[in-house]
C-alpha cells in the first residue's frame, strides 16, 4: 500500500511527520478520530466513578471492591478472549464490545442522574464493563496490524495509540472536574456515553480486507489456550517483560485508586484537584507516547523498560510525601512518563517479535498483565491504605517498582541476544521504519 509520504517523495519522513506516519493509512485515521473521542469520555466516566464512590460511602476500601470488580474478569476471561480473538472477525468482534460498552454507560448515566445509584449498581456495572474489556483489549491491540497493514510501522503505531489514550487522559479529567463539581458524576457518564457514537461509526467506516484465521479452526478453545501459554512461558523475552509489567501493575498501577484520598485529605482540595492530579499524570504519559513515537528505530528501545519502571518508581515515592499540589503534579508526571515508556515499550517490543498466528493471545495475556494484575492491587491498595494511610501505601508501590526494574535489567543483555535474530529474520533489524533503514545498515550497529 503506498502511502502518502512515499507518493510525495519523502521517504525519510522528519518532524511531525515522523511521529504521525500511521496516521496515512486511511483505517487508521477513522480508528484515530473515533476513539480519541471516546476516549475522552471514558476517561470522564473514570474521574467521575471514583469521585461518586468515594463521595457516597467515604471508603477508601470500597474504592479498592470497584476497582477490584472492575479488573477481576480482565484477569479471568482474556486468555481466552486471545484465542477467539485470533479465530474470529477482530473488526467485528472489536465493534460489538464498543456498542456494549455504550449501554454500559447510558445505564450507569440512567441509574445516576434518577438519584437511584447505590454501591451495589456500581460494582455490578463495574464487573459488565470488565468482561467487556477482556475481549476488547486484547482483541484491539492485535487488531492495530490490519489497520496499517505494514509491519514496520506497528511500533509507531502502538506509541500513537498510547499518544490518544493519554491525550484523552489529559483532557477527560479535566472536563469530568469541571462537570462534577458544577452538575455532578450523571452528566459525566452520559457524555461518555454519547461518546462511543463516534468511535462506532469510525469502526464501520473501515474497509477492512477479508483475511482467513490464521489459527486452525478445528484447534478449540483450550487447546489454543494450552498452546499460546506454552509458547509465551518458553520464549524468555516474553516472559520476562509480561512478568514485570504484572509487577508493576499488581502493586504500583493501583496508586490511581487512591487519587480521590490524595485530592481530598491530603492536598485538601475537591473534584477540580481530582481531575488535575489525572490529568498530570496524562501529560506525563502522553510526553512519553510521543518520544516513543518519534523513534525511528526498534534499537536500544528494550533497555527503556527497566529505565521506566524506575522512573515510575521515583515519580510515586515523590508523590507519596508531597503536600504541595503544584509539586504533587509535577511528581505525577513525571510517574505518567514512566509508566507510559514501560508499558508502550513492552507492547511494542511483544508485538513485533510474536509469531502471527499468536498475536492475539500473546496481547491477551499481555492484557492479563496489565489489567488482570490491577484487580488484587486495587483490593490490596485498598486495604493497605485503610490500615497505614494512602501516601505509605504509594511510597510502598514505588519502591517495588524500582526493584523490578533493577531485576529485568539484570536480565536484559541475555534477553536481547534472544530478541536480535527475530528481528534479522523479520528483515525490519535494526529499524523499525523501511525508511531509515539504508541509513541504519550504514551504521552496522545490531544493538536492540
Amino acid at each position: 500500500m503506498a502511502s502518502e509520504l512515499e507518493s510525495n517523495g519523502e521517504n525519510d519522513p522528519k518532524g511531525f511527520k515522523l511521529i504521525f506516519r500511521t496516521l496515512r493509512y486511511r483505517n487508521y485515521r477513522l480508528f484515530f478520530g473515533g476513539q480519541l473521542i471516546s476516549l475522552i469520555g471514558t476517561w470522564m466516566q473514570t474521574v467521575a466513578l471514583t469521585w461518586l464512590v468515594y463521595r457516597i460511602t467515604n471508603s477508601v476500601f470500597l474504592l479498592g471492591i470497584v476497582g477490584f470488580a472492575g479488573q477481576l474478569p480482565a484477569l479471568v476471561f482474556s486468555p481466552f478472549a486471545g484465542v477467539i480473538a485470533d479465530k474470529l472477525n477482530k473488526h467485528r468482534i472489536v465493534v460489538i464490545t464498543q456498542i456494549l460498552s455504550m449501554v454500559q454507560a447510558t445505564i450507569l448515566a440512567i441509574l445516576t442522574l434518577t438519584r437511584g445509584i447505590a454501591v451495589w449498581h456500581i460494582i455490578v456495572l463495574s464487573v459488565f464493563l470488565g468482561l467487556i474489556n477482556a475481549f476488547d483489549m486484547p482483541t484491539r491491540q492485535s487488531f492495530l496490524l490490519e489497520m496499517i497493514e505494514n509491519k514496520e510501522d506497528l511500533g509507531n503505531a502502538i506509541a500513537i495509540n498510547s499518544s490518544m489514550f493519554n491525550g484523552a487522559r489529559l483532557i477527560g479529567p479535566s472536563i469530568a472536574g469541571i462537570i462534577i463539581a458544577a452538575i455532578g458524576e450523571g452528566l459525566c457518564f452520559l457524555l461518555n456515553a454519547v461518546s462511543y457514537i463516534a468511535v462506532i461509526l469510525a469502526l464501520l467506516a473501515m474497509k477492512i480486507p477479508a483475511r482467513s484465521a490464521i489459527q486452525p479452526a478445528e484447534q478449540g478453545v483450550m487447546e489454543g489456550f494450552a498452546e499460546g501459554f506454552r509458547y509465551i512461558s518458553g520464549f524468555s523475552p516474553i516472559r520476562n517483560i509480561l512478568l514485570l509489567l504484572a509487577l508493576v501493575s499488581l502493586l504500583g498501577m493501583p496508586y490511581a485508586v487512591l487519587m480521590p484520598v490524595f485530592a481530598r485529605d491530603v492536598l485538601h482540595g475537591g473534584p477540580n484537584t481530582l481531575g488535575f492530579l489525572m490529568g498530570a499524570t496524562g501529560v506525563g504519559a502522553l510526553s512519553g507516547a510521543l518520544m516513543l513515537a518519534s523513534r525511528r528505530s526498534v534499537k536500544g528501545l528494550a533497555k527503556w523498560i527497566p529505565i521506566a519502571a524506575a522512573i515510575f518508581g521515583v515519580g510515586l515515592i515523590g508523590f507519596s510525601f508531597s503536600r504541595s499540589l503544584l509539586l504533587s503534579l509535577i511528581l505525577l508526571l513525571i510517574a505518567g512518563f514512566g509508566m507510559m515508556v514501560q508499558m508502550a515499550s513492552s507492547n511494542t517490543i511483544l508485538q513485533t517479535v510474536v509469531e502471527d498466528d499468536k498475536r492475539g493471545r500473546v496481547m491477551s495475556f499481555y492484557t492479563v498483565s496489565f489489567i488482570g494484575m490491577a484487580p488484587f492491587g486495587s483490593l490490596l491498595a485498598g486495604s493497605v491504605a485503610t490500615a497505614i494511610g494512602a501516601p505509605y501505601t504509594v511510597l510502598g508501590s514505588g519502591v517495588v517498582c524500582i526493584l523490578g526494574g533493577a531485576l529485568f535489567a539484570n536480565q536484559l543483555p541475555a534477553l536481547q541476544e534472544k530478541i536480535r535474530p527475530i528481528y534479522v529474520k523479520l528483515g525490519i533489524s535494526p529499524v523499525v521504519s523501511s525508511g531509515i533503514q539504508a541509513a541504519s545498515r550504514l551504521t552496522g550497529n545490531p544493538e536492540e
